[in-house]
């Protein structure tokens, strides 16, 4: 599962009490679910339907944020709300901290041309008009100039692999390479906010992840902030950061994937991912603890010394890390103890256990299964650049399955 984390933290979007109510009696519909009656419950009473209530989340600055729930759950009326193409009922919609909710038409019109970009299931392509025209459509309805939208365009194809159908036509391309062509629409208007309504649902499974990756690569490259909404479970853990779940038209819970799995708010959420593959959940970095003695190696701290605290706390293995938090290797007191007992001078590079693999911090669980049941000793796991994290080994994989249910 990718952690995108490429923003910097700061809340994007904000949602306050966030309400739609559709039909004839909104008011009464809003007074009879302060009085606790359900969607339905409403529904019989009024011929009203409520679309969303009191939704209340923020989104953070450049993560990708999973919207699912059942048919009916209000997701989609949720992502329309945000950029007004549907009028919320009550409550205020907040971007980089201006109310959309209280724009007039000029300003939301300039809002969604230069700050959200929607791509829907449907590709709407012109067939009339090439790949690179289709993509600059949005450029070309703001008044951008005819370069300058190519430009944009054909940048934007680049960016999903597409550079080289600009003058292409859409009859020329497969399904996935259609959907491409709708997602570099919505990066060529430089968008900070991409709106994605199962954008990729109506693709063939293999197309699907192929789509999947893409938005995967394009965050890592570049981090736009992204809501997606989503009815398959399997596509929220590959791509979000965090998932929402909705029922009656109400958030239930707001989660990494790890943290809906091994803590449900409700049985509707366990309902929802009962069965779910946690090795597609969970990442090395995720499970890693600091369950091993760690040496720093550093003047003063040698292979005796080592062996030495080994011996002190009863640990038969540590981990060996320099100053700057790098890891060296992992060690054990029969290692440390074999290099000392070697003519000459005693390095570290003699005493690290031989045959270890570290594992990368975003390697999936069903890899670090593996890694672990191959090795005798615990396996460290290591961020990009070699910072030791911590460890997994057979124990804390049994207990994250457990947690997992």
């Amino acid at each position: 599962m990718p952690v995108n984390g490429n923003g910097d933290g700061k809340d994007k979007l904000v949602v306050e009490n966030l309400y739609k109510i559709f039909g004839p009696d909104p008011d009464e519909a809003l007074r009879l679910l302060e009085q606790g009656l359900s969607k339905d419950e409403i529904f019989e009473r009024t011929r009203t339907t409520v679309g969303v209530q009191n939704a209340d989340f923020s989104i953070r600055d450049g993560e990708v944020f999973v919207v699912m729930g059942l048919s009916g759950s209000g997701k989609s009326t949720l992502v329309r709300l945000l950029n007004r193409l549907i009028e919320p009922t009550r409550g205020r919609v907040l971007l980089d901290g201006r109310d959309i909710t209280a724009m007039g038409r000029k300003e939301l019109i300039h809002m969604r041309r230069e700050h959200m970009s929607m791509v829907f299931q449907s590709f709407a392509l012109l067939p009339h008009k090439t790949v690179a025209e289709n993509a600059a459509f949005g450029l070309d309805v703001a008044g951008v100039s005819r370069d300058e939208q190519r430009k944009r365009a054909l940048k934007a194809l680049e960016t999903v692999g597409l550079g080289q159908y600009g003058d292409s036509y859409p009859d020329e391309l497969s399904g996935g390479m259609k959907q491409r062509v709708g997602l570099a629409r919505a990066l060529a208007t430089d968008a900070s906010i991409l709106l994605m309504d199962e954008a990729f649902s109506a693709l063939d499974p293999l197309i699907r992840t192929e789509m999947q990756d893409e938005l995967v690569r394009l965050q890592q490259r570049e981090a736009h902030t992204v809501v997606f909404i989503s009815h398959d479970l399997d596509e929220a853990i590959r791509i979000g950061d965090r998932i929402a779940i909705m029922d009656g038209g109400a958030i239930v819970q707001i989660g990494t994937p790890e943290e809906i799995v091994t803590n449900p708010a409700n049985e509707y959420v366990r309902s929802f991912f009962y069965g779910v593959d946690v090795s597609k959940v969970f990442t090395a970095a995720e499970i890693a603890e600091q369950d091993v003695l760690m040496v720093f190696e550093r003047p003063g701290t040698n292979v005796r010394a080592a062996l030495a605290q080994l011996r002190d706390r009863k640990r038969n293995t540590a981990v060996v890390i320099d100053a700057a938090g790098q890891y060296r290797g992992m060690v054990s007191q029969h290692s440390l103890a074999r290099a000392l007992d070697s003519p000459g001078e005693t390095r570290w590079d003699d005493a690290f256990l031989k045959g270890i693999e570290p594992a990368p911090e975003d390697m999936d669980l069903s890899d670090v299964l593996s890694l672990v049941a191959a090795s005798e000793h615990p396996v460290p796991v290591l961020a990009k650049g070699g910072r030791y994290l911590g460890i997994v080994n057979k124990t804390i994989l049994l207990q994250t399955l457990d947690k997992a249910g």
